[in-house]
C-alpha cells in the first residue's frame, strides 16, 4: 500500500505556496519505518529540494533544505505551521544530517536537534523566538515524521504534457458532430443568476477555439447584468472556413423578482425565440411579436442547457432564487432536456492556484462546492464541471484552456446523449 502523507490539503497548500510552489513527493514516514533517522537519510539522499516534517499534537514543524541532503554544507529553513499560518528562520548552512542526534556522531545543529528514536526535539528559546512560538515548545513530542521530495508543480514536461492534452482536446471537439446528423448543429442554452459568468464562458469558448482573447459577448459588472438579449454564438476553429457544429446561447440572467421571466424558458426550449429577441422581465414574448418563431424544428430547439453559477457566491443565492431555478430543472426534467451545473471562478477560490487547474476536481475547496451545488440543487456529483473564464487575461493558458475544452467536452456529450434518446416521432 502506497504511503499516505499526515498533511491535510490546507496544511499542503499553505506549505506549498510558502515554499514557491512545490509538489510534495513522500519519500519517507517513521511509522512505517520505526522512526528511523538512518532509513531517513538513505531514501531521501540527494534527491534534490527536501522537506522534512514533524508533527506534534499542537503543531508541525519542519526543515526545508533547498539543495536537499548531502554530505556538504547546504542552507536550512526552519518553519513551523499552525492551522493557516506558516513562519520560518532561516538557520544558516549546515550538513543535513546533523538535525539528527547520533549516539556515533555528536555533532548537531545549534539551535535544534531531533532524536528520532526517542520521538522528540529540542528547538532553542531563539528558535523558538523567531518561529513566533513559546519557550513551552523547548521540548516537544513527536508523533510522526515525514520527508518529502520538493518538485516544481508546473516543470517543463508537465508544460508539454499539457499541450498536448489541449491540442487533443481541441482536435476531437472540431471533429465532434451531433448525433445522428440530426440537427446541424447543436444548440447549448446557457441559464443561471446574473453575473454568474455565462456571458464570460461565451468569450471562453470562443477564444480557445480561435486562438487569441475575444469579447463578442458583452461582459460587465452592472448588477443587472449585461446580456439583455437572446443571443447565439456559433464557433469558428481558427482560420476555419465555417462554424463549428454546435452554438451558445446566452440569455438575461435569472433574478429572484427580475431577470429572465419563467415564462420565456419554454420559449427558449422549444426555439420559438429568435436570436437578438430583446427580453423585457415584466412580461414574456407571445405569438403576436414579428419575429417570433412558430413552428421551430428540431435544429431551432435547445438540446442541452447549463445552469451557469459563480463558485464564490453560489451558496449565498436567495431563496427565492434557489426556488426559481428548482423550478426550472423540473420543468427540463419534465420535457427529458438534460442539463448540467458549470461553476465558474474556480481559480479565485482561496488557496487555488494555477497549477491546482490540473487537478481540479481533487482540490478540497472545489469539492466542498460540488456537495453545495449537489445539496442544494440535487444535481449528480457527476453532472457538475468547474471552470475558470477569461476574463481579464490578454493572453491564452494552455492550463486553462485544458478546463475549459474538458468542460465543453462534457457539455456536447450530454446534448448528443438528448438526441439519442429522442423518440423516433421527434426525430
Amino acid at each position: 500500500m502506497a504511503m499516505r502523507t499526515r498533511l491535510t490539503w490546507l496544511q499542503e497548500k499553505c506549505l506549498q505556496n510558502y515554499f514557491g510552489g512545490k509538489r510534495f513527493r513522500l519519500l519517507y514516514k517513521a511509522t512505517e519505518q520505526n522512526f528511523s533517522h538512518r532509513d531517513l537519510l538513505w531514501k531521501c539522499w540527494d534527491h534534490g529540494p527536501t522537506m522534512t516534517v514533524f508533527y506534534s499534537r499542537n503543531c508541525v514543524f519542519g526543515a526545508y533544505l533547498q539543495e536537499g541532503f548531502k554530505n556538504k554544507n547546504v542552507p536550512i529553513t526552519l518553519f513551523a505551521l499552525r492551522e493557516t499560518e506558516v513562519s520560518a528562520c532561516a538557520i544558516g548552512a549546515h550538513k543535513p544530517a546533523f538535525l539528527f542526534y547520533d549516539r556515533e556522531n555528536i555533532d548537531c545543529i545549534p539551535g535544534i536537534y531531533v532524536v528520532l528514536y526517542e520521538k522528540n526535539m529540542t528547538i532553542s528559546s531563539e528558535v523558538c523566538e523567531k518561529l513566533g512560538l513559546p519557550p513551552r515548545y523547548s521540548t516537544i513530542s513527536i508523533q510522526e515524521c515525514e520527508a518529502f521530495r520538493c518538485e516544481e508543480l508546473l516543470d517543463e514536461r508537465k508544460t508539454r504534457d499539457i499541450a498536448v492534452i489541449q491540442r487533443n482536446l481541441l482536435t476531437v471537439l472540431s471533429n465532434y458532430k451531433p448525433y445522428g446528423d440530426l440537427v446541424p448543429q447543436t444548440r447549448i442554452l446557457l441559464l443561471g443568476p446574473i453575473g454568474a459568468g455565462k456571458s464570460s464562458f461565451v468569450n471562453s469558448v470562443k477564444s480557445v477555439f480561435r486562438g487569441s482573447i475575444t469579447h463578442q459577448a458583452l461582459v460587465g459588472c452592472d448588477k443587472n447584468g449585461m446580456s439583455d438579449k437572446y443571443r447565439t454564438y456559433s464557433i469558428t476553429y481558427g482560420d476555419g472556413d465555417g462554424p463549428l457544429p454546435f452554438v451558445l446561447c446566452d440569455s438575461l440572467g435569472l433574478s429572484q423578482k427580475a431577470g429572465l421571466h419563467t415564462d420565456d424558458t419554454a420559449y427558449l426550449l422549444n426555439g420559438h425565440i429568435p436570436d437578438r429577441y430583446q427580453f423585457d422581465s415584466m412580461k414574456p414574448i407571445t405569438s403576436n411579436h414579428p419575429n417570433y418563431i412558430h413552428n421551430p424544428l428540431l435544429k431551432d430547439k435547445i438540446h442541452c442547457v447549463v445552469f451557469v453559477f459563480d463558485i464564490n457566491s453560489v451558496e449565498q443565492l436567495s431563496h427565492g432564487l434557489v426556488a426559481k431555478i428548482k423550478k426550472i430543472r423540473r420543468e427540463l426534467i419534465k420535457c427529458g432536456i438534460l442539463h448540467v451545473a458549470l461553476l465558474t471562478h474556480v481559480d479565485s477560490l482561496d488557496l487555488i492556484t494555477r497549477e491546482d487547474l490540473i487537478d481540479i476536481y481533487n482540490c478540497e475547496p472545489v469539492k466542498l462546492k460540488l456537495e453545495a451545488v449537489h445539496r442544494d440543487f440535487g444535481f449528480a456529483l457527476s453532472e457538475i464541471l468547474v471552470i475558470s473564464n477569461y476574463v481579464s487575461e490578454w493572453h491564452l493558458d494552455p492550463v486553462k484552456n485544458m478546463v475549459i475544452l474538458s468542460a465543453m467536452r462534457e457539455i456536447l456529450h450530454t446534448a448528443n446523449d438528448f438526441l439519442e434518446d429522442l423518440p423516433l416521432n421527434k426525430q
